[in-house]
């Protein structure tokens, strides 16, 4: 099992909102800490990665597992 430094569930919302959430919830985390994401919406696969080249944030992993996307992204 990975570490990670905060938990974000957004599963059942739809793009942009999982974008969105993560954006803030990184916001509020130091530079090196990590994010978990759980997230259902099958688009958010490419949108974690475009986000992750756009922002700088390094996108660690995704995996998906009974249809839930799991990502995990380092902050900057």
């Amino acid at each position: 099992m990975a570490t990670f430094d905060k938990d974000l569930d957004v599963r059942g919302l739809n793009c942009p909102l999982p974008i969105l959430r993560a954006k803030k919830a990184l916001a509020e985390l130091k530079s090196g800490e990590v994010l978990r994401v759980l997230a259902t919406d099958p688009g958010s696969v490419k949108d974690f990665q475009a986000f992750a080249k756009q922002t700088g944030n390094q996108l660690l992993s995704h995996d998906e597992a009974d249809k839930i996307f799991t990502f995990l992204m380092k902050k900057r």
